[in-house]
């Protein structure tokens, strides 16, 4: 007990030490040192539609090869409107016997093949005629429709330098308050996070009645921005 005590103490005394240290090297003499966060909103660049193909039969085969229909139903929906159905993927393939759980033996009275599908698409005017056809198709129970970025870099550009902006002119504002003048930059950190804010997925079930000439759900609304914040941690020297 007194040896875990010791080494206890021991830590605690490295870790202070740590501390005091780390903030020797980052607050020097004559600079000044400020954070801020700062952020870019974009229109997102892809399309996400994911559903699941489920089938249920009395026998593994017969749910299988039910599966494998709706499966091949998807893929000439995705040649029609020009994606080819390698762009798709598959998330997980499960095939489950189903119980009779009144049944005290607990008999297996079928099988259930489940499969999720997710699909990305880069041309929005496509999302209509797909999801539309997908239901039409009956395949799938559900579908569910967001929206993401895919190409970051330029966004993380643009709120790195908004960050930047901020910093500068909280470190300009202190050295004004001082009464010093603000030099130049001497150390800074970044650390970019990529905040998605995707669509509240809508769900389209495959047995609703949808009409040729009535608009898809999205028709006409844009796809909300995305946020890609950024925060900034800089060292200014001060004259």
């Amino acid at each position: 007990m007194k040896i875990s005590l010791v080494s206890l103490c021991a830590v605690l005394v490295l870790s202070a030490f740590s501390v005091a240290q780390s903030s020797a090297v980052n607050a020097q003499p004559n600079t000044v040192l400020v954070g801020a966060d700062g952020k870019c909103e974009t229109a997102p660049d892809t399309a996400l539609i994911q559903f699941n193909i489920s089938t249920q039969a009395d026998t593994a085969k017969d749910a299988y090869d039910q599966a494998s229909k709706q499966a091949e139903a998807t893929r000439q929906v995705l040649r029609a409107n020009g994606i080819d159905p390698k762009t798709a993927e598959i998330g997980f393939f499960s095939v489950n016997p189903q119980y009779d759980w009144k049944n005290v033996k607990h008999k297996v009275i079928g099988y259930q093949v489940t499969t999720s599908v997710s699909l990305k698409l880069k041309d929005f005017s496509k999302i209509g005629p797909v999801t539309e056809q997908l239901a039409d198709a009956s395949v799938g129970e559900s579908q569910s429709l967001s929206y993401t970025l895919d190409a970051t870099e330029e966004a993380k550009g643009k709120a790195v330098a908004d960050a930047y902006r901020r910093a500068r002119a909280s470190a300009q504002s202190l050295a004004n308050a001082s009464g010093r003048v603000l030099g130049e930059l001497s150390y800074a950190s970044v650390d970019t996070f990529e905040n998605i804010r995707v669509l509240a997925p809508r769900t389209f079930h495959a047995k609703a009645a949808m009409t040729a000439q009535a608009p898809a759900p999205t028709e006409e609304f844009s796809p909300q921005n995305v946020t890609v914040t950024a925060h900034v941690n800089a060292v200014f020297s001060l004259k």
